[in-house]
């Protein structure tokens, strides 16, 4: 048989497993990593990019090829340009943006280098829940309009259309919406600080519903996007919880063994927290996870933050 003909079951395994890239390799992209049989896959070949020399060694460690670039700077990208069959795409837009301050240029300039050359087959960007902006506490849908209230979900707004614009290219596109994630092994992954601080939550009547997911969740539903996802498709990835915010702390309080927050008028908040919380403070939903459970296949390990933050569930490990 001539060898442009050679069957793929006949190359070497190197080269009939797919590869995958991570953009914005961070717990959650290490997390994914460990879901997708990292370090010795024998399904994919693992890729990230990274911008920190310092990070090379553990990602080789974790068993994913480092491959140095910054997305802040276009030209040393293209080494991107058609290497992945698969992106994961979780890196965030730039917390601060002078002038044009509404629009995600790393993202832009993923898309601009993975144009490049050949497209990924696949490509999975972790969004956020607050593109939803204030729903009022009404139960969200992903078919809900988006409507951002902040800088920061508008840069998240644009980075979806940017990924869906490469989609209408022939990549198959997930957007995963994304709120708020925890885990016991994670950097600032409890409210165990915020509550020894004692920072203050709003009084029951003024108080506002919370979304979270944790992170081992998260990371299976990226894997499973990467197989599973649907072609332009939007998922909201969260648990099954439904508390107020107050209550969610009122309830970690209790498994900590800690006191309670204080509770404020939303009055007095804006003059006691600052700016960042009181942004989350302003936003109320309860989001649908049906299609996530549905399309994804997505069983969660922890349907209820009870389950994530239960001491016993530090102890025994996620």
């Amino acid at each position: 048989m001539p060898s442009n003909q050679t069957p793929l079951g006949a190359l070497p395994a190197r080269f009939r497993r797919q590869r995958v890239l991570i953009v914005g390799c961070g717990d959650v992209g290490l997390r994914t990593a460990g879901q997708l049989g990292a370090p010795q896959s024998q399904r994919v070949r693992l890729m990230a990019l990274t911008s920190s020399p310092e990070r090379v060694r553990l990602l080789r460690a974790c068993g994913i090829t480092p491959l140095q670039g910054d997305l802040d700077d276009a030209a040393s990208l293209r080494r991107l340009a058609g290497i992945a069959h698969r992106v994961i795409h979780l890196a965030p837009p730039p917390s601060e943006r002078r002038g044009d301050w509404e629009h995600d240029p790393r993202t832009q300039a993923l898309g601009r280098v993975l144009r490049l050359r050949t497209l990924p087959q696949v490509l999975v960007y972790g969004s956020t829940t607050g593109v939803y902006g204030d729903c009022a506490g009404e139960r969200v849908s992903e078919s809900r309009a988006v409507k951002p209230h902040t800088p920061r979900a508008q840069r998240r707004v644009d980075a979806e259309m940017a990924m869906r614009f490469l989609g209408r290219s022939g990549v198959r596109v997930s957007v995963l919406r994304i709120p708020g994630i925890y885990a016991a092994d994670r950097e600032g992954g409890t409210p165990r600080e915020r509550l020894l601080k004692g920072t203050p939550v709003l009084v029951p009547k003024e108080d506002v519903y919370t979304n979270h997911i944790h992170a081992t969740d998260l990371a299976r539903a990226c894997a499973a996007a990467l197989w599973r996802g649907k072609p332009q498709r939007v998922v909201n990835v969260n648990d099954d919880t439904d508390l107020k915010m107050g209550d969610y702390f009122d309830l970690a309080a209790g498994l900590y063994g800690l006191p309670k927050p204080p509770r404020i008028s939303r009055h007095d908040a804006n003059t006691a927290l600052p700016l960042m919380l009181l942004s989350f403070m302003n936003e109320s939903r309860r989001l649908d996870n049906t299609r996530m459970k549905q399309e994804l296949r997505l069983k969660l390990r922890y349907p209820h933050v009870r389950d994530g933050l239960s001491p016993q569930t530090a102890l025994f490990g996620s």
